[in-house]
C-alpha cells in the first residue's frame, strides 16, 4: 500500500456506488444549481497517451453536466507547460471558481494554485497531484500501481527471473506519479530479478523511448535483455516496435493505460502486460468533487483518503488499477466496459481473440 494514503476505497462497484450516493445525499437529492456555473478542465497532453482525450475529457464532462447545470471550460496543453499555465490564467480571468488540473509539470505549479487560491478558485488535482494549496486530489494509488507492474514483469519472465537484466523506461521526472511507478516497481524488482541493467526515463515520449531502447540494446547486447518495463502503453509501442526491428521478439515488455493497441498486443503476445485504471470511477470522482466545491459542500464525504503534501493534509480518492494479461483481458477491460470485444478483435487479432475465448 502506497504509504501516502491513509485509507483507498478499492473496486469500481463499490466506488461507482459510493459516489452515486454521495452526489445524492442521504435525502436523494443531488446538489442544486440555481445558475449556470463553469468547471475549468485542463489535461496535460494528446499524443503520448490517448487516454485523455479519448476517455477523460468525455468522461468528466458527461459526468459534470450530469450532475449539474454546469459548463466545462476545456483546454489541453499538448505537453507544452507554457500553454497550460496560459490556460489556467485564462480560466482565472474569467472568473471560474473551480479548476480539476492535471498539470504537464507538477512541480512548477505551486505559484499557479496558491494565486487562484488567493482569488477564491478552488484547484482539483487530478491523476497528478499538482504542487500548491489544492483543495483535493483524485487519482490512483500509484504506487502500488508500480507494485502491479514490476510484480507483472516477474510473473512474465517465470523461473526465468532471477537470472534476468532487465531494462527500465520510467516516466517524465517532472510527472510526481511516475516517480511513485519508479518506487513501486524497484520495491518488487529490487532482489527478485538478477539485475537492472539499464534505467532511463523516456519522458512519457514514444520516440525518446525508443532512443533509450536503441541504447539499452548497444549498451547490454541482444542477449543481455530478458524484459523491459516500461511505465506507459504509449512508450511501449515503441519499444517493442524497436526490439522487433532488432529481431529481438520474445522480450516481454510491460506497460500501462490499457490503451486499446496495447491490448491487441497483449492478446497476440507482443506486449506482456498493461495496467488498467478504470478511468470512469476516476472521471466521476472529480466530477463529484468539483460540483461539491462549486455549490459550497463539504467534501469529505466524496473524498474519502487524506494525502500529505508539503505540510498539508489534502482530501483525496485514490482508486485502485488492474492488472490486465491475455488471460484476463475479457475479466477486466471488456467485462468493465472500457473497450467492447468488437473493439480489441479487429480481423488482424480475430484468430488470437478466439484461441482466448474473447466474444
Amino acid at each position: 500500500m502506497n504509504a501516502m494514503t491513509r485509507r483507498t476505497i478499492v473496486g469500481t462497484a463499490v466506488v461507482s456506488m459510493a459516489l452515486t450516493l454521495a452526489a445524492c445525499g442521504q435525502s436523494g437529492s443531488a446538489p442544486k444549481t440555481a445558475t449556470s456555473k463553469t468547471v475549468g478542465l485542463l489535461l496535460p497532453e494528446k499524443t503520448s497517451s490517448a487516454r485523455y482525450e479519448t476517455f477523460d475529457k468525455p468522461l468528466i464532462e458527461a459526468s459534470i453536466t450530469g450532475l449539474c447545470k454546469c459548463t466545462v471550460d476545456y483546454s489541453n496543453a499538448n505537453g507544452e507547460e507554457t500553454t497550460q499555465k496560459e490556460q489556467f490564467d485564462a480560466l482565472l480571468a474569467k472568473g471560474v471558481k473551480v479548476i480539476l488540473l492535471d498539470p504537464v509539470n507538477a512541480k512548477n505549479t505551486a505559484s499557479w494554485v496558491d494565486e487562484a487560491t488567493r482569488k477564491g478558485t478552488k484547484v482539483i488535482a487530478y491523476d497528478r497531484l499538482a504542487a500548491g494549496n489544492v483543495a483535493a486530489y483524485v487519482s490512483f494509488d500509484n504506487e502500488r500501481t508500480g507494485e502491479l507492474q514490476g510484480q507483472a514483469m516477474l510473473d512474465a519472465l517465470g523461473s526465468k527471473a532471477a537470472n534476468a537484466q532487465i531494462v527500465m523506461i520510467n516516466g517524465a521526472e517532472a510527472d510526481p506519479n511516475a516517480a511513485d511507478f519508479k518506487a513501486g516497481a524497484h520495491k518488487v524488482l529490487d532482489g527478485k530479478v538478477k539485475h537492472i541493467g539499464y534505467e532511463q526515463s523516456g519522458e512519457w515520449k514514444p520516440d525518446v523511448a525508443a532512443q533509450k531502447m536503441t541504447d539499452a540494446i548497444h549498451s547490454l547486447g541482444k542477449d543481455g535483455i530478458q524484459g523491459v518495463y516500461s511505465a506507459n502503453d504509449g512508450m511501449a509501442a515503441s519499444i517493442v516496435q524497436t526490439l522487433q526491428a532488432n529481431g529481438m521478439n520474445n522480450v516481454p515488455v510491460g506497460g500501462q493505460d490499457a490503451a486499446i493497441d496495447a491490448i491487441r498486443r497483449v492478446i497476440s503476445g507482443e506486449q506482456a502486460y498493461t495496467i488498467y485504471k478504470p478511468y470512469k470511477p476516476e472521471a466521476d470522482a472529480a466530477a463529484n468533487i468539483a460540483v461539491y466545491l462549486l455549490e459550497g459542500l463539504d467534501i469529505t464525504s466524496v473524498a474519502s483518503s487524506i494525502t500529505p503534501s508539503g505540510g498539508a493534509e489534502i482530501p483525496s480518492m485514490l482508486l485502485t488499477p488492474l492488472v490486465v494479461t491475455k488471460q484476463t483481458v475479457a475479466d477486466t477491460v471488456i467485462a468493465g466496459g472500457l473497450y467492447k470485444a468488437s473493439d480489441v478483435c479487429n480481423q488482424q487479432y480475430a484468430d488470437a481473440c478466439n484461441t482466448l475465448g474473447i466474444k
